[in-house]
Parts: C-alpha cells; structure tokens; sequence
C-alpha cells in the first residue's frame, strides 16, 4: 500500500508513458517481463533507462548478460500485454508460442514497433525499483507500423 496522498498520485499518475517489453538472453537462460517506466537518458553515447522493481529476478539476469534488450509496442499492445503481463518464474519459459529472434543481450519479440539492444552501463537503486541504464549498441525500428502506445495512468501510487 502507498503512503503516497492522493493529490500526488493523480499528478504523477498523468505522466504519460509506454509499455515495453524487456528481455534479457545470457547462455541458455532467456527471460522477459513487461515494464511501463523506459526514458531516454543521454545523446552520446545513445542511452535509455528502464526501472525493474527491485527483488525482480529479471535483474539478477541482466548483471549476468551485462546487458538487456527492450521491445517497444505499438498502439495495439494487447496480445503481448496478454503474453508478459502474467510474469514469468526463473527458469519457466517466457517466449512458448512466440516467433522471436535472439538479439545482442535479449530477444526480439513479434509485434514490436522497434527493438533497442542495450550494454549495462549503471544500476541504481531509487525507492522500490532499480533503474538499469543502458548504451545502445544495436537497434532497429520501421516507421511503416503503427505509433507507440501511449499509457495514462489513474494512479502514480500503481502500475
């Protein structure tokens, strides 16, 4: 429960965002989980954040891979809301009935409008969540599918 007030909450809650899909690949362990809180950080060199609330075992994974992949959805995100938004248990496999294609540090799913491969470069812990920076190394988009999902929350005190 929040301690957050109310009046708080609803402005936070009006910060707009997206939804992702972050994935992370090191040997034969493959995972990924739906994230709502990715940011550009930085120009050069190219970097995006991703926050992971903390005690997720997805972190633990990418300080192993030393990196991460984010996937990021168009405005019709459902099926794949439907796929991540359950979440996974270490070692259960995330991507069943899914066609993807392994990346540099994850996994590129289908249905996404780009894909961002990203070398770990910071991790700092900040209230409940870690915030993973990223450099991105490798990246691909096409502008002929849809725009991104757009996310307004009620809430901030909530996903």
């Amino acid at each position: 429960m929040s301690t957050m007030s109310p009046e708080i909450a609803r402005a936070i809650g009006r910060i707009p965002g997206g939804c992702s899909i972050l994935t992370v690949r090191s040997g034969a362990d493959r995972t990924g989980m739906l994230v709502s809180w990715v940011q550009q950080a930085a120009f050069e060199p190219p970097t995006v954040s991703v926050a992971v609330k903390s005690g997720r075992p997805i972190a633990d994974l990418i300080d192993k891979a030393r990196g991460f992949t984010l996937n990021l959805l168009g405005e019709n995100p459902g099926p794949m809301f439907k796929h991540f938004g359950k979440g996974f248990a270490p070692g259960e496999e995330a991507f069943a009935g899914l066609e993807t294609t392994d990346v540099e540090f994850g996994v590129a799913i289908p249905d996404r409008i780009a894909v961002l491969s990203c070398k770990l470069v910071a991790r700092q812990k900040v209230g409940d969540h870690d915030v993973l920076f990223g450099e991105v190394v490798e990246a691909a988009a096409d502008e002929s599918l849809p725009p991104p999902y757009v996310h307004i929350r009620k809430s901030g005190a909530n996903y």
